[in-house]
């Protein structure tokens, strides 16, 4: 398979109208956008009207786990609060025509566990499993995603997620594959997503800095010539960071990058390394 669908998470564009991103994200070449999942703050149909009028579609939610959305905490209120989010997640994907929404199983900053290990590991998969069963019933799937050690001590390798996921037993869903996680903690990107195989659902890319693709020294034609491997037909999300690659310009007077010339960076690099891939 060549010719990935490309989506940007327009968490990215600072918060601008959203119209504005979907209609830059047409104009660079993008098939879809990536939105926040703050259903509090963001109108579902607004959403879908922009992407609708700009020939996009919405590829996915990513969501906010602050610490009261935490699923394997062994305060039962944080465990509600993070369930009554996850519900409100799946209305919004739905109404807003994202075929999912990404989940993580504890609070993004909880790096060590507040009871014991193997009972907030059964509490996350508790979690997971009430989580799907309501997103299916809205018609939407999740992606379980594993982050890097310095978000959390639980899942951080995809073979963790892998195992995660299966203990859940459901079927709406997979495990997201994030570059700049896995950077961090896999031995090798592309036996990782190898590993993961028909579970892999959904990914993120960005370069081993969370800035585009080519600001870093990850391997992208390498990691995507795995993802041909395994057949996935997924899209390909950027989650970035827009800035200079070296901070330290913006004291020897360079401009920093315009969120088009980010945003286009990415989608040119990854299009390469796709060609480079899938023909190696």
């Amino acid at each position: 398979m060549i010719g990935y669908r490309y989506s940007y998470n327009v968490i990215g564009f600072g918060g601008e109208e959203i119209s504005r991103s979907a209609d830059r994200l047409a104009r660079l070449g993008y098939d879809a956008m990536e939105v926040v999942g703050e259903p509090e703050k963001h109108d579902p149909k607004e959403i879908k009207k922009a992407a609708d009028d700009a020939g996009l579609e919405i590829s996915s939610v990513c969501p906010n786990f602050t610490p009261g959305r935490d699923l394997s905490h062994p305060d039962p209120e944080r465990r509600s609060g993070a369930q009554r989010y996850l519900r409100s997640l799946a209305d919004f994907a739905a109404e807003a025509g994202a075929p999912l929404f990404i989940v993580a199983p504890t609070a993004y900053g909880r790096v060590q566990p507040a009871a014991e290990a193997r009972e907030e590991w059964l509490w996350a998969v508790e979690g997971v499993r009430e989580a799907g069963e309501y997103a299916a019933s809205a018609g939407v799937d999740l992606s379980l995603e594993c982050w890097n050690r310095y978000g959390t001590y639980m899942l951080n390798r995809l073979e963790e997620g892998a195992r995660m996921w299966r203990e859940t037993g459901l079927s709406n869903g997979g495990v997201m594959a994030d570059t700049f996680h896995m950077n961090v903690e896999e031995a090798s990107l592309t036996e990782a997503v190898r590993g993961l195989g028909g579970l892999l659902n959904h990914v993120h890319l960005s370069d081993s800095n969370r800035l585009a693709p080519g600001l870093g020294h990850v391997d992208f034609a390498g990691f995507i010539g795995g993802l041909e491997e395994i057949g996935y037909g997924g899209y390909l999300a950027f989650e970035l960071l827009p800035g200079l690659p070296n901070r330290l310009g913006v004291d020897a007077g360079l401009d920093e990058p315009t969120l088009d010339e980010v945003a286009g960076q990415a989608i040119r690099h990854s299009r390469a390394s796709e060609r480079a891939g899938v023909s190696s």
